[in-house]
């Protein structure tokens, strides 16, 4: 058995799509208070990041065995990845204003308008770099990644620069802060003493 396929067969919920966010939201409140409840015990807990991207790894298993017809891993497309993230627009909570709004453009507009919502770039970003991550880690290789694919790159930069026009935001990467440069070596100062 395809060693991706068998983790991701590990839950058995009902084909409801509405079902797999609450689901996650179950592992959540589960998982948080389970640890709460061993007391901090355990010395193999996993990190947050660990355990967002089991529930993502979880929830993208999910949504791909919903799918209609049912898709496998090995034969997930990037066009499967973009569906899935298109799918997750509907559970978005960023307002993104479009080009007809008075408040295209405006950070932080000053009524509210109907302009959708949906999920955030770096949501996106940083939910697709999990993914990746936990397809590799779960067998899959780096040259069948469909989390990798050219078509989610540009997507994921669609998105960004889309948002950024729309809500007047621009996402400039960050600056490495550099070390300042070294002092350069103090000379001994010379006294002039009257002889």
């Amino acid at each position: 058995m395809d060693p991706i396929l068998g983790f991701m067969g590990t839950t058995n919920i009902s084909h409801n799509t509405n079902l797999m966010i609450a689901a996650a939201a179950t592992t959540t409140t589960t998982s948080s208070s389970s640890s709460s409840s061993s007391g901090g015990l355990a010395t193999n807990q996993l990190s947050r990041y660990e355990n967002q991207k089991r529930r993502d790894w979880n929830t993208f298993g999910q949504y791909l065995r919903n799918h209609r017809p049912p898709l496998s891993l090995s034969r997930c497309s990037g066009a499967h990845v973009l569906e899935f993230l298109r799918y997750l627009d509907q559970f978005g909570k960023t307002k993104v204003h479009t080009q007809l709004c008075p408040f295209f453009g405006h950070p932080n507009p000053p009524a509210p308008c109907a302009c959708p919502l949906r999920q955030a770039w770096g949501s996106l970003d940083a939910l697709i770099g999990r993914l990746r991550a936990a397809f590799e880690e779960n067998g899959g290789s780096p040259e069948t990644n469909p989390f990798g694919a050219r078509a989610v790159r540009l997507y994921l930069r669609e998105v960004r620069d889309s948002q950024a026009k729309a809500r007047g935001i621009s996402y400039e990467k960050k600056k490495r802060k550099r070390p300042p440069p070294p002092l350069p070596p103090s000379q001994p100062t010379i006294s002039s003493s009257p002889n």
